[in-house]
């Protein structure tokens, strides 16, 4: 069976300077996000262990963890191709990525209205978390969602196609607890072409959820 793996930085660890620092890239790709992938590997062998022995006295615990890791790991894995050094600004026709501008500006009013929600749903998440704009496929619009952990607290079936990591790991050796200026900072990396590529894969998908008959 295949497993999960560490993808490789689409940069180097300076690449996001003075926004993120190198310390921060390093640690936050090669420890925090290493320990998703590894974690979700070791969940896995502990369900097959489970089933082989009809022992499911864990179960909860085991499903638990597995959407912890997992989520973790997808959500990283997101968020390193989301940036950019020459990033930022807001998507415009003229950058070839008129039609997610088109989508934000139906699903929000304006691409201000859209950055101010995302901006505060990343930056008051209660304790670890992430802000997170997604396809949602029953209504085919965008929306805001804020994730507690990895997993919590979203709509079942909408893709992730941006998304603000607002966890300590992620700011605090270079903002401290100043988790608002983080976020405000994280506009100058958004990597727009890669945000406009999700919308349109996620898009492509068709009616992967479909409303009861």
């Amino acid at each position: 069976m295949p497993v999960y793996t560490l993808p490789e930085l689409p940069y180097d660890y300076s690449a996001l300077a003075p926004v993120i620092s190198p310390e921060i890239i390093e640690l936050h790709h090669d420890k925090h996000h290493a320990a998703y992938v590894k974690g979700a590997n070791d969940t896995l062998e502990q369900l097959a262990e489970a089933r082989d022995k009809e022992s499911w006295g864990s179960i909860n615990g085991l499903e638990k963890n597995l959407a912890f890791h997992l989520s973790g790991h997808i959500l990283h894995s997101i968020y390193w191709h989301n940036m950019t050094g020459d990033g930022g600004g807001e998507p415009l026709a003229a950058d070839g990525v008129g039609d997610l501008a088109d989508a934000i500006a139906e699903s929000f009013g304006s691409f201000a209205g859209f950055k101010a929600q995302l901006t505060k749903a990343a930056a008051t998440t209660q304790g670890s978390g992430w802000g997170v704009l997604a396809y949602e496929p029953l209504s085919g619009r965008l929306i805001v969602e804020q994730v507690y952990d990895h997993q919590g607290n979203v709509g079942q079936g909408a893709t992730p196609i941006l998304v603000f990591d607002a966890w300590e790991h992620a700011f605090y050796l270079q903002y401290k607890n100043q988790k608002v200026d983080f976020i405000d900072a994280m506009w100058a990396v958004v990597n727009w072409q890669d945000v406009a590529k999700r919308y349109e894969a996620a898009k492509s998908r068709g009616d992967v959820l479909l409303p009861a008959p």
